[in-house]
């Protein structure tokens, strides 16, 4: 029996049931349809606190802050495919979407540092990071600032930086509703990317020995 490809969703977004996760349930929606376990995180619905840049974690190689954003952590070392989702706020990420990516130091303590965390090629190569995004102006440049912050996760994370899915101008379009193609977009890449990883996975048990 095939081992369902599992999809974990982080919507960074304040506001819910907005643009932003309108776009990320098009995605997921799309992972569903070709059969994969689905999760959603909500960010704003946590009680969690922003990096303290204490550095302890530089010798440990763990966080000395245990919240509710503690799990989530757990939850994206369990994911195949991971889809990070933020509007874009004065030319940037959201807050919320940024704690979370500052609270990955942890990570990039023990990869970097203490070097006791490596992730393979073939490893990276098997799971897919993917961010989503919205923003309300339509300039070509307006998720420019956001790519480095999101590199830097995936690469921490230990996820082959996949794919973009973003809408610009949607205030000239009344909301992602009324753009012409993105949710349409989202949904065809949720289902592509679980394809993708089972074509992946079967082409492994084939060439496995003994097989």
């Amino acid at each position: 029996m095939r081992r369902p490809i599992k999809v974990l969703g982080i919507s960074g977004s304040p506001r819910r049931h907005g643009n932003t996760e309108t776009l990320l349930d098009a995605v997921l929606d799309g992972a569903a349809e070709a059969a994969g376990s689905i999760e959603k995180v909500i960010l704003r619905s946590l009680d969690y606190a922003s990096c303290r840049g204490c550095n302890a974690c530089h010798k440990t190689g763990v966080c000395v802050i245990r919240d509710s954003l503690t799990p989530v952590f757990d939850k994206i070392a369990d994911a195949d495919v991971l889809v990070l989702a933020s509007p874009i706020y004065s030319m940037g990420i959201t807050a919320e979407t940024k704690g979370l990516i500052d609270r990955t130091q942890f990570l990039w303590a023990r990869k970097f540092i203490l070097k006791n965390l490596y992730y393979p090629a073939n490893q990276i190569r098997r799971r897919k990071g993917i961010f989503v995004s919205t923003a309300g102006l339509g300039w070509e440049n307006v998720f420019d600032a956001a790519f480095p912050a999101v590199t830097a996760f995936f690469n921490t994370t230990g996820f082959d930086y996949w794919d973009n899915i973003i809408a610009n101008d949607l205030d000239r379009y009344g909301g992602i509703e009324g753009h012409p193609t993105a949710l349409t977009e989202a949904h065809e890449k949720g289902r592509r990317v679980v394809e993708l990883l089972q074509r992946m996975e079967e082409e492994s048990l084939s060439s496995a020995p003994g097989t």
